[in-house]
Parts: structure tokens; C-alpha cells; sequence
């Protein structure tokens, strides 16, 4: 798989669908720290569509870092989940896209987010009432930030997961270095060693995010740390285990 995003015509309306975007309170960097991610998990992972959004075997994709939700509009845009038109009244009084997501507001938005560390925990109890509707096999994808899991609220969300072996459940950290404690030995052995698969990624490169989002992970929940470069603007090095 190529870079589907660098190489085509997408970047360049992505970078013009967040160009539409302003306002005071846009949080570009966390969005823009997303954007890859996003991209590829509904470009080519999630089975869901504009016609689907409200089947109850579509994937859904929880944007826990909900404070910088402008490349998932970009993305939703560009999908043909929502029209590109309404990009530009981004925060403004009334418009459906506010600076958090909201689900009341539009159908493809599976969480009201931005209050951070609730998103894991939707997540789950969305597997479990799926669960217990007989309702198997939909896909549930978390996208969280590095300084989000200092929320105790993940801490008891990735505990209970691993023991309830959720092999439906897969979480992307966005690993930008903002986090304020860290964990020793890194984050993912944060997952690790409450019996969660754990894979470490480029968050950029999109043939290595392929790879690791289609990784096999039978009987448990899977972690996926997402690298990208520093608020500041630095490259990071990966290194499996370390949270450098």
C-alpha cells in the first residue's frame, strides 16, 4: 500500500478542508497529530459508510482526544460523511461541527468528546451492550493522546479489558510526548502487562500503520503507539517497549 495520503490529490484537499477551520480555539496541533491516523483507519480499516452509520454491524471509531476533532471533520468531509460546505462554520454559534464533537448533532460522531479520558470506557460499554444484543463481530477503534492516559478513568479501562480478553477492541495512542507523568517502561507496557497485544508504529507512515492495525490479536484487546513528532515540532525515534 502506498502513502494514500501524500502521495494523491487527498492531501491537498485535506490541507484545504483544514484550511476552511479557524477560530481561536482550534487546537491545530492535536488535530493535525491525528490526521494520518485517522486517514488510513477509514480509508482502509473501518467497515462503515455514509449509508451505515446507523447499522448496528458498522465499526465505530471513538475520538477520545475529542479537543482537536478538525481532522476528522477534514476526513468526514472528504468521505462523503458530511459536506465540505459546512467546513467553514467551524465553532461558530449554531454550526454542527464544534470545537468538541458532538454526537447529537451529527450521526457519523460516535462520542460527545473532548473532556479527556472518557473515551476507552464508551468504548467498552458499547462492545458489552452490543454484547449482550447478541450482536458480535463490529470492530471498536479508540484514538487517544499520551497525556490523556493520565486520566484514571484509561487505568481502569485497560485493566478491565485485558481480563475481559476484548479482542474487538483496539486503541491508537497518539504519542506526542505531552504527557505530564509518563509510565515506567513506556506506555505500551502500561497495556502490556495488564495481557493487552501491544504493537509500535510510526504514526506517519501509513504502510506501517496498515500493518499494524491489520495485525492478528485473538482473545485480546490490541494497543497501537502512534509516534509522531513533538508539540515543538521534533522528530521522535520509535523503539518497541520505550516511550522515548
Amino acid at each position: 500500500m502506498t502513502n494514500t495520503l501524500a502521495t494523491s490529490e487527498n492531501r491537498e484537499r485535506l490541507n484545504y478542508y483544514l484550511s476552511l477551520m479557524t477560530g481561536d480555539e482550534k487546537h491545530a496541533l492535536s488535530s493535525i497529530s491525528t490526521l494520518d491516523v485517522i486517514w488510513v483507519l477509514y480509508e482502509k480499516i473501518l467497515n462503515i459508510s455514509p449509508e451505515q452509520v446507523a447499522s448496528d454491524l458498522r465499526d465505530r471509531f471513538f475520538l477520545s482526544k475529542g479537543h482537536g476533532p478538525m481532522a476528522l471533520y477534514a476526513v468526514l468531509a472528504l468521505k462523503g460523511f458530511i459536506s465540505p460546505d459546512i467546513l467553514n462554520t467551524y465553532g461558530e454559534f449554531n454550526s454542527v461541527l464544534g470545537y468538541h464533537p458532538d454526537r447529537t448533532k451529527l450521526c457519523c460522531i460516535e462520542i460527545s468528546s473532548g473532556s479527556l479520558g472518557h473515551g476507552l470506557s464508551m468504548a467498552i460499554g458499547s462492545l458489552l451492550a452490543l454484547k449482550a444484543r447478541m450482536i458480535y463481530g463490529p470492530s471498536h477503534w479508540v484514538l487517544l493522546g499520551d497525556a490523556e492516559l493520565d486520566e484514571g478513568s484509561n487505568h481502569e479501562a485497560i485493566v478491565f479489558a485485558g481480563r475481559k480478553f476484548l479482542n474487538d477492541l483496539n486503541v491508537v495512542v497518539i504519542d506526542n510526548d505531552s504527557s505530564t507523568l509518563g509510565w515506567p517502561g513506556g506506555i505500551g507496557n502500561r497495556f502490556k502487562i495488564e495481557g493487552w497485544e501491544v504493537s509500535y508504529v510510526d504514526g506517519r507512515d501509513h504502510q506501517a500503520l496498515y500493518t499494524a492495525f491489520t495485525k492478528k490479536h485473538p482473545a485480546k484487546p490490541h494497543a497501537i503507539i502512534a509516534t509522531v513528532e513533538t508539540k515543538s515540532g521534533h522528530p521522535r525515534r520509535i523503539t518497541s517497549g520505550v516511550s522515548l
